[in-house]
């Protein structure tokens, strides 16, 4: 177990916004950040955190929390995980208890394969640094390709000895069960016989993006020309190569400062890249290019630069790519290396201000580059000409935003000299293609019989739970504060008519809400918030302010996330950036003692409704069943008294029926 008292300094230390930014580009909105959702494949940014109230909200898909719960939704991580991540950020001392045997039974299939994956990186490096055979065969090869061993620990790069059993043997010994080494495919087990999959191999740790090692890649240094030069790990529930890019978690923070992100091949090509001062850059890892990889480079950076060898056909192979990635709605650049080069030999044959000016000087739009790469091969040849101006609208097609296809069609026309019209054609017959194709089979129509279908009613607003929720919001908010607040109470003058009188007085609002909610014996409905409210009075008792940090980091997750979510809708308003359009929110502040009791009497209303409602029913039934005129008498004369402090909360709100 975590000690309290290291939680409590984990919650004061760990900032929200830092957290976040390390997995989200977060770019200023007035007093918060706003992003693109990370949950979902979005263009308009919907997601938000709030600096000064420690939380974020995602609004496209509802999810939001602190710093910890921001964690467990992302990364999967269990509470004691998301603690200790942070810790390690924030380097503060946390005291772990050793795992024992019925405790690892206990984990979770995908907590023991992290763990067991965890093992594997430290045995891996702790081989290549210690182990004479180690040192003398994995950790010299490092050497010969150049990497300098602050490179090498950056990378956590390691060595798996040359033997059958070697790692599987010393992790059984540390008590890791042979299923889940087998299901994170470091080990193999057939005929009874248990063996090691990257025997003989230098190890490159693959890190999901808050440094999990989720797999890894082996480079055999054997001459057998029978063995695959590179080993990657299998698929598995912690594993999906198409969904991570190797390098992320150490060029995070380089893509999001940089606005841009550089695309490479393999594991070498990164490490010499970042090592020669580049260090926003990730591999693909020899996989073809997928959406959720250009995904995961999107919530960095709307920007992706593709860094292509001098191998023509290689480049012609992964247009494909480049298609996804303007599919996706990214700028997308490409620089191609001189012939014989690729990312890793041109980063050790250069100085870091060689490289820099190089990738500057020779980036390129995909337009000039595919037109370059290509048009020479259409010399003469008119077909071939049409073909290649075909292939560039097709992948313009690809591009969602109208305004950005009509100027790459622009550009388009410019280079191939062919008329803008021409192309604007062939980019309609594209799209029409695309949507024939793309669309679902026919419906099969139904014959009109003259029966009309009723449309499917909105859901009723309940108009209770929204006045509980604001009630809830508004003790959060400013129950606090000090406030000037009107009664109206109601008598009747020498003339025997009824006026309503003011009274003017000073309350805190938990106290003033608290003495409503009191004296009408009002009980929530909702029961996460009446939690929530029996804690504020909890506090209230004890002469303690109404703190919102201790709900929205509180350990009952349906009152944090449902403090978090009323907290954030105050911040929604700043994703619409109304203020451009000269539309300004008044601050609640202003009119907040007309809020408080403006909720107070509407739900005083609401609950009076009811009341009359199941006063009607019980007379409707007492009619019925023929029941003592007297009993129907005691019904209407509350129906009436109801009816009349009804029209009084009318009065007071201002409002007529």
């Amino acid at each position: 177990m975590i000690a309290r008292e290291t939680i409590d300094k984990v919650f004061e230390t760990a900032r929200v916004e830092e957290v976040i930014g390390d997995f989200v580009n977060l770019k200023k909105a007035g007093a918060n950040f706003k992003g693109l959702s990370p949950f979902t494949d979005e263009k308009t940014p919907s997601f938000m955190v709030s600096p000064v109230k420690q939380i974020w909200k995602d609004f496209s898909t509802g999810k939001g929390g602190n710093a910890i719960t921001f964690l467990m939704e992302h990364e999967h991580y269990s509470y004691p995980e998301a603690i200790r991540y942070l810790a390690k950020k924030y380097q503060i001392e946390i005291e772990e208890t050793v795992q024992n045997d019925e405790d690892k039974k206990r984990s979770n299939e995908k907590e023991s394969m992290f763990l067991v994956s965890e093992y594997a990186k430290n045995y891996f490096s702790d081989i290549l640094w210690n182990n004479e055979k180690g040192k003398a065969i994995g950790l010299s090869y490092f050497k010969e390709r150049g990497f300098t061993d602050e490179t090498i620990r950056k990378f956590e790069l390691g060595y798996s000895l040359d033997e059958w059993s070697a790692f599987t043997d010393a992790a059984e010994n540390k008590k890791y069960e042979i299923e889940f080494l087998e299901k994170t495919g470091l080990s193999i087990v057939k005929d009874n016989r248990k063996f090691d999959r990257f025997k003989g191999r230098v190890m490159f740790p693959i890190h999901s993006m808050s440094g999990r090692i989720l797999g890894f890649g082996g480079r055999t240094l054997s001459t057998d020309k029978k063995a695959a030069k590179y080993l990657n790990s299998p698929e598995s529930i912690i594993y999906h190569k198409s969904k991570i890019l190797y390098g992320i978690y150490q060029a995070k923070q380089s893509i999001a400062r940089e606005d841009n992100c550089f695309l490479v091949e393999g594991y070498t090509d990164v490490i010499s890249m970042f090592q020669s001062g580049v260090e926003n850059v990730v591999a693909s890892s020899g996989t073809a290019l997928s959406s959720d990889q250009i995904r995961l480079i999107n919530r960095l950076t709307n920007n992706i630069t593709v860094l292509f060898d001098g191998d023509a056909a290689g480049i012609r192979a992964s247009f494909r790519g480049i298609d996804l990635i303007l599919e996706q709605g990214l700028n997308v650049k490409v620089v191609a290396f001189p012939e014989g080069d690729d990312p890793d030999s041109f980063a050790k044959s250069r100085s870091s201000e060689e490289i820099t000016e190089y990738l500057t000087s020779h980036s390129q739009d995909f337009i000039q580059f595919k037109t370059s790469l290509l048009l020479e091969g259409t010399k003469n040849d008119p077909i071939k000409r049409a073909e290649l101006i075909r292939d560039i609208v097709a992948s313009i097609s690809k591009i969602p935003n109208n305004i950005q296809k009509e100027i790459y069609l622009q550009e388009c026309a410019r280079i191939m000299n062919i008329s803008e019209s021409v192309l604007f054609n062939e980019l309609s017959q594209i799209l029409k293609r695309e949507n024939r194709d793309s669309r679902a089979q026919p419906v099969q129509k139904t014959p009109f019989t003259g029966i009309v279908k009723e449309s499917k009613k909105a859901e009723k607003i309940d108009q209770l739970f929204q006045m509980e929720k604001k009630i809830i919001e508004i003790l959060l908010l400013y129950g606090n504060e000090q406030v000037d607040f009107i009664d109206f109470t109601s008598e009747i003058d020498d003339d025997g008519k009824k006026r309503i009188v003011k009274t003017n007085y000073t309350n805190e609002v938990c106290k003033e809400i608290y003495m409503h909610l009191q004296e009408d014996e009002i009980e929530f409905t909702d029961p996460v918030f009446l939690k929530i409210y029996y804690e504020m009075i909890h506090l209230l008792n004890q002469e303690q302010g109404i703190n919102a940090d201790l709900f929205t980091n509180h350990e009952d997750q349906d009152i944090a996330a449902t403090v978090t979510d009323i907290l954030m809708d105050e911040e929604r308003y700043v994703l619409s950036s109304w203020e451009k359009h000269d539309i300004f929110v008044k601050d609640k502040e202003s009119y907040l003692p007309k809020l408080v009791m403006d909720v107070l009497y509407n739900l005083r209303r609401l609950l009076i409704a009811q009341k009359i409602h199941a006063l009607k029913t019980k007379l409707q039934s007492s009619e019925e069943e023929d029941v003592a005129p007297q009993n129907n008498r005691d019904t209407l004369e509350s129906i009436r008294d109801y009816t009349a402090l009804k029209q009084l909360l009318f009065e007071k709100l201002n409002r007529v029926i």
